[in-house]
């Protein structure tokens, strides 16, 4: 219960209402708990009485009870639905804030299917348990407790008949509750599973069809869907016990009492009316009881989900802000790495002691064998990750001195796979800068040669682009992530080989679209074709995690070294692809 009790603390914000709702649940069960006695009174007044004028009045009496009882019924319901739901909604937001809070080292551990699974199957589950455990424990409690108390007043010896039950059920509830919560983890822990397939066929569909593999996914999937099958069967193989065990005890509890109680009334020591009284009192009492041990096995289950979401929960992030960050209000664009080492694992080193200046305006392409370290540099750049030694600084500042989010807003990326969300071009570019004006969004798609393709389009900016932009050409998504970068107006810019899957018309466009963008910014271009870097400023040739060379097209050509042979190589291996246009 002590995990349960983190869910609960979403709960203070709306105590007045819950408060509120659990006094409607208190008469509504105090009623029920009343109803029997005006039954009994009832029955006497039929069979012993037998005064029609009393039994009138006891029948008016008991249908304005019921309809009492149905008013606070119908606002206890609603109130608890409330915020059973509003918790919920906090506590998905609070997970996915969280969530989007780590460092991108959790998500390259962690595939997308098995983080919504969390948010959706095991919240899903907590749900259930926030809306219907504390409502039902509490209102089970009250009729319990309400009703032990009047059989023993009514009848202490038939009482003994029913406390039989109590010992057997709470045995077999607290064994059968602890193999739940065991066979309910094995569920989630499959359909997380299941979803990491989903998610990965879904978001792969292109090289799905293209291999013909449909086949293959959907035996991939069909083996995750039998395994939850088959883990969710054992769990109702158990939880199937309870009801009919419970029911069993019910009934033959009552047939006790019908046989033992009619024995009395017979024998004169007791009235028909307190008989059936007592009778309704044990089914009362009995409800309760079952779904204690029901509630208990839901316990189990939700505690299980509510372990793995907070595992999420209580993941710290890498990246945070010391105590007092330098806000960075203006930014010059000065970038200095200062003997720099860094491993995305500590065993094996990516960068080794990398010092490299960038002056503010500066333009500095980095080029390098493949595994060089490239993609690296601009990774730290951006904080994704922290330096192992060294420093980063930025106008002199260490950026883990700084404030990420005041950083980040003059930092800007055109990553080579261009990404897109799958609402409008309007969203998209917007996303640059959410409270541009139209006149803003205009002059951002001109510069970057996309005003006049999205202007020929049926829906301008209103135009939806599909999962990933995929409804647009990727010369068009291209401009559209240039023109988002634009409007941000970062001081520094990175370019992560943005033309290097263009046709030459497109390429052009998006050249002319970069000067555009590249203009007084400090800009850092990872180039993979080498025909690209010929106007950089400066051009840093990495290999192996260190820098081996530095200067301008013509100084690297000149010294023969690796830049040279790397230039003369892919001179000749620098295909030019066609570029896929979507019907």
């Amino acid at each position: 219960m002590k995990d349960f009790s983190k869910i609960l603390r979403y709960a203070k914000p709306y105590s007045k209402g819950i408060a509120f709702a659990f006094l409607c649940l208190t008469v509504t069960s105090v009623i029920t708990l009343a109803l029997p006695l005006m039954v009994r009174n009832m029955i006497n007044v039929v069979v012993v009485e037998k005064n029609a004028v009393a039994l009138n009045t006891l029948t008016l009496d008991i249908i304005g009870v019921i309809a009492f009882q149905m008013v606070f019924g119908i606002t206890q319901n609603y109130i608890l639905g409330f915020v059973g739901n509003r918790m919920t909604a906090d506590f998905r937001m609070d997970l996915f804030n969280h969530i989007q809070s780590l460092s991108l080292r959790f998500f390259q551990e962690r595939r997308v299917g098995e983080i919504i699974s969390r948010m959706s199957n095991d919240i899903s589950v907590i749900q259930k348990a926030l809306v219907s455990i504390p409502v039902a424990v509490l209102r089970q409690s009250i009729t319990l407790v309400g009703g032990l108390a009047i059989v023993f007043y009514l009848n202490w010896k038939l009482s003994g008949l029913i406390l039989i039950v109590l010992p057997p059920l709470m045995l077999f509830a607290r064994i059968f509750g602890k193999r739940l919560r065991t066979l309910a983890g094995q569920v989630q822990d499959q359909l997380a599973r299941t979803m990491v397939v989903l998610e990965e066929v879904f978001s792969s569909i292109k090289v799905v069809k293209s291999y013909n593999r449909e086949e293959y996914e959907k035996k991939r999937f069909e083996e995750g869907i039998e395994a939850a099958f088959d883990a969710e069967v054992k769990k109702v193989k158990v939880s199937a016990f309870f009801g009919p065990f419970v029911l069993f005890l019910t009934f033959l509890v009552s047939a006790l009492l019908v046989w033992y109680g009619g024995r009395q009334v017979m024998a004169g020591t007791t009235t028909p009316g307190e008989l059936a009284a007592f009778f309704l009192y044990a089914i009362i009492i009995a409800g309760p009881i079952g779904t204690f041990v029901r509630l208990y096995t839901q316990v189990q289950e939700s505690l299980g989900a509510v372990r793995r979401v907070y595992e999420i929960l209580e993941t710290r992030p890498l990246i945070v802000d010391p105590e007092n960050p330098v806000a960075f209000d203006k930014v010059e664009g000065g970038i200095e790495f200062d003997h720099v080492s860094f491993g995305y694992n500590k065993d094996t080193p990516i960068l080794k002691d990398v010092s490299l200046q960038v002056r503010p305006g500066e333009q500095v392409a980095l080029v390098g064998p493949s595994g060089a370290g490239k993609s690296t540099v601009i990774q730290l750049v951006h904080r994704f990750f922290d330096v192992d030694e060294g420093a980063i600084r930025v106008d002199g500042h260490d950026i883990r001195d700084t404030e990420l989010k005041t950083f980040l807003n003059h930092v800007a990326l055109v990553p080579q796979e261009t990404l897109l969300f799958g609402g409008t071009i309007r969203e998209n570019i917007l996303y640059g800068k959410l409270d541009a004006t139209d006149e803003e969004l205009d002059q951002a798609a001109r510069f970057a040669n996309a005003y006049d393709f999205i202007k020929d389009l049926d829906q301008g900016y209103d135009t939806v682009v599909g999962e990933k932009g995929v409804k647009l050409s990727g010369g068009e998504r291209q401009r559209i992530a240039i023109a988002r970068a634009l409007l941000k107006n970062p001081k520094i810019l990175i370019l992560d080989e943005a033309t290097s899957s263009l046709d030459n018309q497109s390429e052009t466009l998006i050249q002319d679209a970069l000067e555009n963008l590249m203009q007084d910014r400090t800009t850092l271009i990872i180039a993979h074709r080498l025909s690209t870097v010929h106007n950089a400023d400066r051009i840093v040739v990495l290999d192996k995690g260190r820098v081996v060379e530095t200067g301008n097209h013509k100084e690297l050509m000149a010294n023969e070294d690796l830049y040279y042979k790397l230039y003369t190589l892919r001179a000749f291996e620098d295909p030019v692809p066609v570029e896929n246009e979507v019907p």
